[in-house]
């Protein structure tokens, strides 16, 4: 007995998909092989899909995690997140090491003409610094967005990130030329009077793109070091008020809500306000000792896109999104 004949549409939808998805010839070849407009065979290969025909299949290479990519977009509702995973997830400084490298590629594939660049200090943004190559760019402009903070010299200084970035694209930069956290609030009225200093807080409206570092006020972290930019007593205070992490030295809470203290007033650079009104704020942080700093960022809108480790990401997946 023969084999049942197929009818005509599902005949022509398998003949038109095993051409263009097997035998790869264009849509305007298969019109001409089988007489068929090239509209018709446009709607063919839609129809074989939608019944069923063709299913397609990604298959993510080793080493990518798009589906919680895609799940951790749509619970934080983030324009993008992109994961790596880390050998040596325990160890803080390789995370922020190969998260840099991570920005790095990241910046280099998505910066445009034209662009403002805001960026604040830190380690990770520092090695997304040190893994940027010289490239051709138009009209961009790179701001300082906090002061200086540590010592001058430092890699991780706001100023000298600023620095190099610039070199790397032969730029514009705006620097901030002020330390980022002044002994009390008279200091910081008096800084505020000079005409340069105006011109460049004025800049931060302008900012369309900042990349910023995430930081968490541990005993080991930057900001502890020599307490040069903050003491002991400082950071008590700010975990009393229900602080998790900062932006920028703008502290929030474990919603992503701003902690309003004496500090805070004190400090010389954006304000996370001024911040959520930046088109694009990546987000470069991860690395044990930030998950619940990062949920808080997340939490609270403070980023639009998300470089982290793949650790961070499945911390952040379960756990519950709270909002203010």
């Amino acid at each position: 007995m023969g084999r049942k004949s197929l009818p005509a549409d599902l005949y022509l939808l398998s003949k038109v998909s095993k051409l263009y998805y097997e035998e790869e010839l264009t849509q305007q070849e298969i019109a001409l092989k089988l007489h068929l407009s090239r509209p018709k065979v446009s709607r063919l290969v839609q129809q074989a899909e939608k019944e069923g025909i063709v299913q397609i299949t990604v298959r993510p290479p080793q080493g990518t995690y798009p589906d919680i990519e895609y799940r951790l977009e749509k619970k934080f509702n983030l324009r993008d997140v992109e994961i790596i995973e880390v050998l040596e997830s325990d160890n803080q400084e390789t995370v922020s090491r190969e998260l840099g490298i991570a920005a790095a590629n990241y910046f280099q594939r998505t910066i445009q003409d034209g662009d403002i660049i805001g960026i604040s200090w830190g380690k990770t943004l520092s090695a997304m610094v040190n893994a940027l190559q010289p490239m051709p760019v138009n009209n961009v402009h790179v701001v300082q967005m906090i002061g200086g903070l540590g010592y001058p010299e430092a890699e991780v200084h706001a100023t000298s990130l600023c620095r190099r970035m610039t070199q790397l694209l032969n730029s514009k930069l705006t620097l901030l030329p002020a330390p980022g956290i002044v002994d009390n609030v008279n200091v910081k009225e008096a800084i505020f009077t000079d005409s340069h200093m105006l011109r460049v807080l004025e800049f931060f409206a302008r900012i369309n793109v900042a990349y910023v570092g995430v930081g968490a006020p541990t005993p080991d972290s930057v900001v502890m070091r020599g307490a040069r930019i903050m003491s002991q007593e400082d950071v008590s205070l700010l975990k009393a008020k229900g602080a998790v992490g900062d932006i920028a030295l703008r502290f929030f809470d474990c919603l992503g809500q701003p902690i309003i203290s004496e500090l805070d007033e004190r400090v010389i650079g954006i304000s996370l306000e001024q911040l959520k009104k930046v088109d694009h704020v990546i987000g470069v942080t991860g690395g044990p000792q930030k998950h619940d700093v990062v949920l808080g960022a997340v939490s609270g809108g403070l980023i639009d896109v998300l470089i982290t480790d793949l650790g961070t990401a499945r911390y952040l997946l379960d756990k519950p999104f709270l909002q203010a």
